[in-house]
């Protein structure tokens, strides 16, 4: 009889036992819950300074900047893109992707029937972006990166606000040793060759200086803009270009017929050492005119271009 009350109440003790660590299983899963619940929403300052907050990560975003369009994509975060515009060219997917906006317009009416739950806009959308925003809208603005680590801020940003944070440090590590590895090269020259960077044909010739995003480019591949002193986007003449007498010629002006031709046969220009060598080079403008994630292989397209003998 003593045994059975014995096995009685040990079985007693292991049941109340159980109970403990289901309701303490049930407790821990609670507090879990209600965890990822107070995580779910989150805040991103855009750069206006404007707080947004998202209750969930975002499923439908219109994009009006092809950079940041490109980032969304290297970011893991294409299949969300519902909006793009005329100029969006990279990656192919976004080829299909419904054109909301062209160069100086955006269609706000369509992007409110389409209702994003983000739309990412940029300065240049100033216009448009009250007027969307009156409609309840979220717009994160981003301004134009004029230097490279903007552009690693911009994929940072970008990465919050699309809850990837990870996603996009790994990014910008990926760029910096992309422009590491560059500029191992580059260190080895000991004269840096002189480039004329041409962005409008003639007869209307146009070049960049500094405060540019391209002379950042040029900076990190270890390239000597002739027109370095000058500021900003500006137009140049003929003399100009002859009197500071460049080795290379770099264009980006890919929608005239055959642009290196066109120059290399331009006359008085016969005189010139990059046009006498033949040194005249179409280089790819939505590589190196993009402020995303594909500026390290812009780096090392324009180091490439100017000093082939380093890459062989």
């Amino acid at each position: 009889m003593k045994y059975f009350k014995n096995l009685w109440f040990a079985l007693l003790v292991i049941s109340l036992l159980l109970v403990g660590c289901a309701s303490n299983e049930e407790t821990t899963t609670t507090q879990k819950d209600s965890k990822n619940e107070q995580q779910q929403s989150y805040t991103v300052v855009d750069d206006r300074g404007i707080e947004l907050t998202f209750d969930k990560v975002p499923e439908k975003v219109v994009s009006l900047l092809p950079s940041n369009t490109e980032i969304l994509f290297e970011l893991g975060a294409g299949d969300k893109v519902i909006g793009v515009t005329q100029n969006d060219t990279y990656p192919e997917e976004v080829l299909e992707i419904e054109q909301v906006a062209d160069f100086e317009t955006v269609n706000a009416e369509r992007i409110v029937e389409m209702n994003p739950d983000i739309i990412f806009a940029s300065s240049s959308n100033e216009g448009q972006i009250e007027q969307l925003e009156s409609t309840g809208l979220k717009v994160f603005v981003i301004e134009s990166a004029l230097t490279i680590e903007d552009v690693y801020g911009d994929i940072q940003q970008i990465a919050q606000v699309m809850d990837v944070e990870e996603q996009g440090q790994q990014i910008v590590e990926t760029i910096k040793s992309q422009i590491a590895a560059v500029q191992e090269k580059t260190a080895t020259i000991e004269t840096k060759k002189k480039v004329y960077f041409e962005i409008s044909p003639a007869p209307e010739v146009w070049s960049v200086g500094s405060n540019t995003f391209q002379q950042e480019l040029m900076d990190a591949a270890g390239i000597e803009n002739v027109f370095s002193e000058q500021e900003g986007w500006f137009s140049v003449t003929e003399e100009d270009i002859i009197n500071v007498n460049p080795e290379v010629i770099l264009t980006t002006v890919n929608y005239a017929e055959n642009p290196e031709a066109e120059i290399l046969s331009r006359a008085g220009w016969s005189t010139i050492t990059a046009i006498q060598n033949k040194q005249v080079y179409l280089i790819d403008p939505d590589i190196v005119n993009r402020q995303g994630p594909r500026i390290g292989e812009a780096i090392e397209l324009m180091a490439k271009t100017v000093y082939p003998e380093l890459f062989k």
